[in-house]
């Protein structure tokens, strides 16, 4: 019976050493059909010097089938460590990259906001945010289909000059057109008499806006001829009169019939309270 196991394991260890890959091109079937009768027949013989042949020759098999394997194993375990380790430096890649597209775009925000900075600086935009100004209300509402004022409750006792820019919240209302000693009026900029300079950004064009009698837009006059107007461009006034300030936001741009013009950001319709720059 142990003749029997033995054989078995001898035979298992011959077609393991002999059929690996690469090994079962050098010999033929032939070969191995006659090694393996001939190493078969030594099991009839249990003494002398054919019983340590045999045994030797198994230890050869034996180990031979070990070393033979062990390149495969070898070659198979480094195969997907590399295969593992392409991988990894894949994934380290995309990561790197998404930290430049990261680093990319705080770069980008911090240059936004620097020109923005310096856009206000050109601008003067800080007079926007100025406390030197009067919170007035409005005591009367004289506005007719094409003349559009207001009377507000400040006037020349409150330090009211002619001319100044009146606002609501930060956004353009009209100027101060008349001064009684308590209160004052105020030509929307709306008005059909309202003739205001203006500059249009980012473009840095200079131009009249002119009120047409409608509470929701005004034309923009006197533009160049090489115009690169957009809509949605931004109106300020642009102070040029020396007398309304600078840098006070009006209204957008929008292209209508060929025309330019101005949607103004204040709803006149609701006019309450109002601020005067001093």
């Amino acid at each position: 019976m142990a003749s029997d196991t033995g054989r078995d394991d001898f035979v298992i260890a011959i077609r393991s050493a002999f059929l690996k890959k690469g090994t079962r091109q050098k010999f033929s079937l032939f070969t191995l059909l006659i090694i393996s009768i001939l190493v078969l027949s030594l099991e009839y013989f249990k003494t002398g010097p054919v019983d340590k042949f045999r045994s030797i020759t198994k230890d050869i098999i034996f180990k031979a089938s070990f070393f033979i394997s062990e390149p495969f194993v070898y070659l198979k375990k480094n195969y997907y460590n590399f295969k593992d380790h392409l991988q990894m430096y894949d994934e380290y890649t995309e990561l790197k990259n998404k930290e430049y597209s990261i680093d990319a775009l705080i770069n980008e925000n911090k240059f936004y906001k620097s020109e923005n900075e310096r856009l206000k600086k050109l601008i003067d935009e800080k007079n926007i945010y100025s406390k030197e100004y009067l919170f007035s209300k409005i005591l009367l509402d004289q506005q007719s289909p094409y003349l559009k004022s207001v009377i507000i409750n400040k006037g020349f006792n409150h330090g009211i000059k002619l001319g100044v820019a009146v606002k609501e919240k930060s956004y353009f209302v009209g100027k101060i057109i008349n001064v009684n000693f308590l209160t004052s009026r105020v030509l929307l900029a709306s008005d059909l008499n309202s003739k205001i300079p203006v500059i249009i950004e980012p473009t840095g064009t200079n131009a009249i806006l002119s009120g047409q009698g409608h509470n929701n837009f005004a034309e923009l006059e006197f533009l160049p001829k090489l115009k690169k107007i957009k809509e949605g461009n931004i109106v300020y006034t642009s102070g040029v009169d020396g007398i309304i300030s600078e840098a006070i936001p009006i209204g957008k741009v929008l292209k209508k019939n060929e025309n330019l013009l101005v949607e103004f950001f204040v709803d006149f319709n609701q006019l309450k309270y109002v601020k005067v720059n001093k």
